[in-house]
C-alpha cells in the first residue's frame, strides 16, 4: 500500500471541496481498501464521508424510494418499505455479499465498485482499465467470467454489482452534488460502457459526490425479484443474474422491467425482452419466447460462450418465478 493522507468531513460542502482538490471519497471502504492493498488504486488523499447526512431512506411521490448514498446495504435490504415495494432490491442486496460486508458497505459505494477481473487486479497484467493503452489481457486470456454484452476491443470486464442490476431494471436515477451544484442522471447513463476509454467508468465530474439513488414510483400491483446464478451458493459473483419487475392487471402485462448482470460491462437493460412482454398474457410460452431476446447482440469469447444460453435460461426462469406460469 502506498502512503496517503486522510481527512474526515462532516458536511457535504467540505466533502465536495476536498473532492475537487483531488481527494477520493471513502465510507465503508470494502472495495477501495482492497484495491489499495493490491496497489491497483493509489489515491494520494482519502476523504472519509461516513458522517455526512446521507443515510436515510424515504418514500417519494406516489410510492417511489429515495435511498441515501450512505445507507448500509444491510439496512437497505431490511428496510420495510424496500422489502414491501421493491423486493428485487432487497434480494439483490442480500445475495451480494456476506453479512459482515453488507453491514459495512454503502449503496453509493456498491454502485461505484470496480470490476473483479483478475487481470485488472494483477498489476503485472495488461489492463486498459487500470493503465490506458496497455492492452487487455482478458481478450486472449482466461475469460470465463467476462462480459458478452457491451464489450469493446479495449475491455471485456463485467460490472460486479448486484443491486446495480436492480436499479438498472427499475430505471432509477442517481443524484449527485459537485462544485457546480446538484444534478441528477439516469442510472442507465451513470455507468459507462468501456468503448475506447475503459478507465472512465462513471459519468461523474471532478469532485462530484453521490447523494442518493432514487427509484421511481411504478404502477401497482408490482411483482419483482432477483435471481443470481453463480459457481457456488455462498457469496460468489454472478455468472448471470436477472432482475425482473412486472405490472400485471386484468391478466395482461402492462409494464415490464428486466435487466441482467454478470454478462455485461455494465448492468444490461433487456429492452427487447421487455417489449416482447408488454401487452401479452403471462404464460410459459411467453416467458420462453421473451427470454430468447435476452442475449441479442452478444459477443462471447473463447471461454464464456456458455453464458449465451445461461443468460437465456436465467431470464426465462426469473420471468416464471415473478410472473407465474400457466
Amino acid at each position: 500500500m502506498y502512503p496517503f493522507s486522510f481527512t474526515k468531513v462532516s458536511d457535504t460542502r467540505a466533502a465536495v471541496n476536498a473532492g475537487r482538490a483531488g481527494g477520493r471519497y471513502i465510507a465503508g471502504g470494502t472495495t477501495l481498501v482492497d484495491l489499495m492493498r493490491e496497489t491497483v488504486e493509489r489515491p494520494e488523499t482519502l476523504v472519509d464521508i461516513s458522517d455526512l447526512p446521507l443515510g436515510e431512506i424515504s418514500v417519494t411521490g406516489r410510492g417511489g424510494l429515495r435511498i441515501g448514498a450512505l445507507v448500509r446495504m444491510a439496512d437497505a435490504a431490511a428496510h420495510p418499505k424496500v422489502r414491501a415495494t421493491y423486493p428485487v432490491i432487497s434480494q439483490a442486496l442480500e445475495l451480494s455479499a456476506s453479512a459482515q460486508l453488507r453491514n459495512m458497505a454503502t449503496i453509493g459505494g456498491n454502485i461505484m465498485q470496480r470490476t473483479r477481473c483478475t487481470y485488472f487486479r494483477d498489476v503485472t497484467a495488461a489492463c486498459n482499465k487500470r493503465e490506458p493503452g496497455s492492452g487487455c489481457a482478458a481478450l486472449e486470456g482466461y475469460n470465463r467470467t467476462h462480459a458478452i454484452l457491451g464489450t469493446s476491443t479495449d475491455c471485456v470486464a463485467t460490472h460486479p454489482s448486484d443491486v446495480a442490476v436492480a436499479f438498472a431494471a427499475l430505471e432509477a436515477t442517481v443524484h449527485l452534488l459537485g462544485p457546480d451544484g446538484a444534478r441528477s442522471i439516469p442510472f442507465a447513463d451513470f455507468l459507462l460502457r468501456p468503448g475506447s476509454t475503459p478507465n472512465r467508468e462513471q459519468a461523474l465530474r471532478k469532485g462530484e459526490l453521490i447523494t442518493a439513488v432514487e427509484v421511481p414510483a411504478l404502477p401497482r400491483p408490482l411483482k419483482s425479484g432477483y435471481l443470481k446464478v453463480r459457481d457456488r451458493q455462498s457469496y460468489e459473483f454472478a455468472l448471470t443474474s436477472a432482475a425482473v419487475a412486472l405490472h400485471i392487471r386484468g391478466g395482461v402485462i402492462r409494464e415490464a422491467k428486466v435487466a441482467a448482470g454478470g454478462v455485461g460491462t455494465v448492468p444490461w437493460k433487456l429492452s427487447a425482452v421487455e417489449k416482447h412482454l408488454v401487452g401479452e398474457r403471462p404464460s410459459s410460452r411467453l416467458w420462453a419466447a421473451a427470454a430468447e431476446h435476452a442475449a441479442a447482440g452478444a459477443r462471447p469469447l473463447q471461454h464464456n460462450r456458455f453464458k449465451v444460453e445461461l443468460l437465456t435460461r436465467t431470464v426465462e426462469r426469473q420471468l416464471r418465478i415473478v410472473g407465474g406460469t400457466k
